[in-house]
């Protein structure tokens, strides 16, 4: 109780908390954005095997993989990371960016996203404050983090991830956290048919794939948290950012107009911003149009 009082009676250590829980939640993300894509490809080989014509089991030679074990090691020499090495953040100015054992170079993108989860809870706590609401936009940030980052590697939003947060987005939505639930149900519907109805339209006229399902599953999840009211935003923010950023990729990088850009990391930053400003940026607009 007497914690609970000072989280919410100090901002200030309220924030703190925030941050620290993000940077461990940044560090076990980590983890879940290079592991998950690889157990999940274990997964489909071991059901393709099954399906061969004979069914005999190949013998299985590679390490058990899962989200807790094995330890992190060094991509490198296979050094096991040791607790102190594991500080977010910390571990990696201490160790200068480089791996203690093999001095090789520790990619800059783990203290990165460890960084970047605790500044997006400290926003959470701010904007929500010490309530129930804060709690659930912080376990949604999360997710989009992981999702965004697996979908920029390897182009693809697991079920893993998405099916279980679109299922609470219509769990919370029985105590109106965000939405009520008739307005979450007609949200998940209509963010899943409005990308479904593009995708094919697209495929029918060009004969090619604009989009995967995954980017359908992951707009009924902002649906299922926000409401059908929020998708327009959404969409609109998504296009633009992604539009600017391909456009720039194209122009700075020559990147293969051909090679195909995920979807999935600017409908996730579209959806983190709705979640926050989404109202409003609605409430701006008709202000501008003269509609309100």
């Amino acid at each position: 109780m007497a914690i609970i009082e000072l989280l919410s009676g100090s901002p200030a250590f309220y924030f703190s908390v925030a941050g620290l829980l993000g940077l461990t939640v940044g560090s076990f993300l980590n983890v879940v954005i290079h592991r998950l894509p690889v157990m999940m490809e274990r997964e489909w080989r071991a059901h393709c095997a099954e399906l061969t014509e004979n069914n005999t089991p190949s013998p299985n030679t590679e390490e058990k993989l899962t989200l807790s074990a094995p330890r992190s090691r060094c991509p490198h020499c296979g050094h096991s990371i040791t607790i102190l090495e594991n500080i977010p953040v910390l571990s990696y100015l201490w160790l200068r960016g480089r791996c203690s054992s093999c001095s090789k170079k520790i990619s800059i993108r783990y203290p990165l996203i460890e960084f970047i989860t605790a500044l997006l809870s400290i926003v959470v706590a701010w904007h929500f404050g010490f309530t129930w609401p804060a709690l659930a936009a912080l376990f949604f940030t999360w997710a989009l983090i992981a999702l965004t980052m697996i979908d920029f590697d390897h182009q693809l939003l697991p079920d893993n991830i998405t099916l279980p947060f679109l299922w609470l987005g219509l769990a919370l939505s029985l105590w109106s956290v965000f939405v009520d639930s008739p307005t979450a149900i007609i949200g998940a519907i209509a963010g899943y048919l409005s990308l479904w109805i593009v995708y094919w339209a697209f495929k029918l006229i060009t004969g090619k794939e604009g989009m995967g399902y995954g980017d359908f599953k992951l707009l009924a999840l902002l649906g299922a948290w926000m409401g059908w009211q929020m998708l327009p935003v959404i969409i609109l923010l998504s296009s633009a950012v992604g539009a600017v950023v391909g456009i720039t990729l194209i122009l700075l990088r020559g990147r293969n107009r051909n090679i195909p850009i995920p979807f999935g990391p600017y409908l996730a930053t579209a959806g983190w911003i709705a979640l926050l400003w989404g109202h409003d940026i609605n409430n701006a607009y008709l202000r501008f149009s003269g509609l309100q």
